[in-house]
């Protein structure tokens, strides 16, 4: 199965079903040992994402958080810079709500929530120092939509800060991405049996449209980061940075 074929957008979950799905999913998505089950390296990337964006900016200032969800990767990266003004943002206000009950009991400074799409919502030019957008791009569409917001992230970061992304991808080749997502079904099947392994794939092709390492890579590229770097790859998930 193709997972980003752009003649399946139209059968995509709309924004709309994206957020009723995950006001519902709160408490799952706020408990890293079972909540993230389906994501390969969930805990490892989390570290990695966090601990690389600490020492490309140890001098950080601003943290933007997009699809946030339950506030994870913001608490762990005040876990290793507690000074950091933070910026939520997520579609889900049940989400945003635990997010900023989550962060408020460990940060020095509050913390600011914003219903939305990244897409939409103002943000200041040159504002950030580091951005993290942990699995929420994959909901990005056609090349206009992936281009426009990876400009867009691109804008809202400081030079020299970082956009660290932590993610479900795809591979460019379709016979190596067929057999990637057959060694995913198979993590899913050893996890949870047939019937959870076809009940992730089936939502994954119904709500997600990831692109390959590579066209992200590129795209940040073309748009002007000055450095990318792969953090971390395993399967159909990838960790990776761009620097202003």
């Amino acid at each position: 199965m193709k997972y980003c074929d752009v003649k399946q957008m139209k059968n995509k979950s709309t924004i709309a079903e994206i957020r009723e799905r995950f006001d519902k999913d709160v408490d799952r998505f706020s408990n890293l040992d079972i909540g993230q089950a389906s994501t390969i390296d969930a805990k490892i990337t989390l570290e990695l994402i966090t601990e690389a964006a600490s020492r490309l900016r140890p001098d950080a200032d601003t943290l933007l958080d997009i699809g946030c969800g339950a506030g994870n990767y913001t608490l762990m990266m005040l876990s290793k810079l507690n000074h950091l003004n933070c910026t939520m943002v997520d579609l889900s206000k049940p989400m945003l709500d635990k997010a900023f009950e989550r962060v408020l009991q460990v940060s020095e400074k509050k913390p600011e929530i914003i219903q939305g799409d990244i897409r939409d919502i103002h943000l200041m030019e040159n504002h950030f120092d580091i951005i993290l957008a942990g699995a929420v791009l994959h909901h990005l569409r056609d090349d206009m939509d992936w281009e426009f917001t990876f400009r867009k992230l691109f804008n809202i970061l400081k030079q020299g800060g970082c956009l660290m992304i932590s993610d479900l991808v795809t591979q460019d080749f379709e016979p190596l991405n067929q057999f990637i997502w057959e060694k995913y079904g198979d993590y899913l099947e050893n996890l949870g049996g047939r019937e959870y392994r076809d009940k992730v794939l089936d939502y994954v092709s119904k709500e997600d449209s990831p692109r390959s390492l590579n066209y992200q890579l590129d795209l940040m590229k073309k748009i002007g980061f000055r450095h990318t770097e792969i953090i971390h790859k395993n399967i159909c998930f990838a960790a990776f940075a761009g620097i202003k």
